[in-house]
């Protein structure tokens, strides 16, 4: 090779190498968000809730390309810490799960305004008349609804139709609005279709009791009731355990827990559907696009954020008028026609 050639590659390689340092460095990948999740005391694999959120969760943490980890709950003095790990851990958002935790969810909203936080079946509102608006100051936190009395009323449909005895009951967890929604639309509906039916309830102070829920349905089932609706995590769990071991109906609460409690499946005739992780996917949804806002986002029958879980096994046991009866009540509350009787 000549010494003119020789030249022309040195010079092309000293320019070549000048290009390269002073090119930019390639951007570092962008980090991933990263989302977490509090269970109440009823930990993630409760069958109901706070499986159902944490499924919302990974759904979307799937699909938008985060991080989703969850943390349980053991006691409520856990609720503050359990939040607090996550925020210094640098998470995006939070969701917490359940009434119960209110308190701590707007205490640590507060502390970090940089986290968006969505809370499951709680709502802040004025103390009295004339106060201010609470996401006012909550700017960081959306609450996620649910018109319980609504599904329960149409699970009370279907459990007066079934009734052979005259008598429904309940085994419900802590007495907390969104419990007492479900019972109340529950009994109601249930004299909607069969007006002189007896309704029995007993609320037990714990989410995670089946051995009480089974015992308070085995009690009900001795005072003639032979349709039991569950509503209470675990606790009521027990109760539709008792109904399945004596072949008698059973309705199922907050999820389809024909998919997600096996035991009684053959037992349940349907179950009265909060669709949290729809609720849960959809705020996390509005973090990813930015579109997040504080306030409140109620679920019910006419947006399809609650409804009756379809009847499986049961399909042929429910007579159609029952059926029909259910439809007329659906369509009714969604009009407006009809109300389900509870009263904040």
């Amino acid at each position: 090779m000549s010494k003119r050639i020789w030249l022309i590659v040195a010079l092309l390689v000293v320019v070549a190498l000048v290009i390269g340092a002073c090119a930019p460095a390639p951007a570092p990948a962008a980090a991933k968000k990263k989302v977490g999740l509090v269970t109440d005391v009823g930990g993630v694999n409760d069958k109901s809730f706070n499986q159902s959120a944490w499924d919302g969760t990974q759904k979307a943490a799937k699909e938008f390309g985060w991080d989703a980890k969850f943390i349980e709950s053991k006691q409520p003095t856990d609720y503050e810490k359990n939040i607090d790990q996550f925020a210094t851990e640098k998470y995006d958002a939070i969701v917490t799960v359940g009434f119960l935790m209110g308190d701590a969810t707007a205490a640590k909203a507060k502390q970090y305004p940089g986290i968006k936080f969505g809370i499951v079946d709680y709502g802040y509102f004025p103390a009295k008349a004339g106060d201010p608006d609470p996401y006012v100051e909550l700017k960081n936190v959306t609450s996620l609804l649910f018109q319980e009395d609504e599904v329960g009323f149409l699970a009370g449909v279907v459990a007066g139709g079934l009734s052979k005895s005259g008598t429904v009951c309940s085994v419900s967890g802590m007495e907390i609005p969104p419990v007492v929604r479900f019972v109340v639309g529950y009994q109601n509906g249930a004299k909607y279709i069969k007006p002189a039916v007896k309704t029995l309830n007993t609320y037990i102070p714990s989410f995670t009791d089946p051995a009480k829920g089974k015992e308070v349905g085995q009690s009900m089932l001795s005072q003639g009731c032979d349709v039991v609706f569950g509503v209470g995590g675990n606790t009521g769990n027990g109760g539709l355990l008792a109904f399945k071991e004596k072949g008698l109906p059973a309705i199922g609460v907050d999820v389809d827990q024909y998919n997600t409690y096996p035991e009684v499946k053959d037992a349940l005739a349907t179950s009265a559907q909060k669709n949290v992780d729809t609720a849960v996917y959809l705020f996390l949804k509005t973090v990813s696009d930015g579109s997040v806002k504080a306030g409140i986002l109620t679920a019910n029958l006419k947006n399809g954020g609650i409804g009756l879980a379809p009847y499986h096994d049961w399909d042929a046991k429910v007579p159609a008028d029952v059926k029909a009866k259910v439809k007329e009540a659906t369509d009714a509350l969604i009009s407006g026609k009809l109300t389900t009787g509870y009263k904040p």
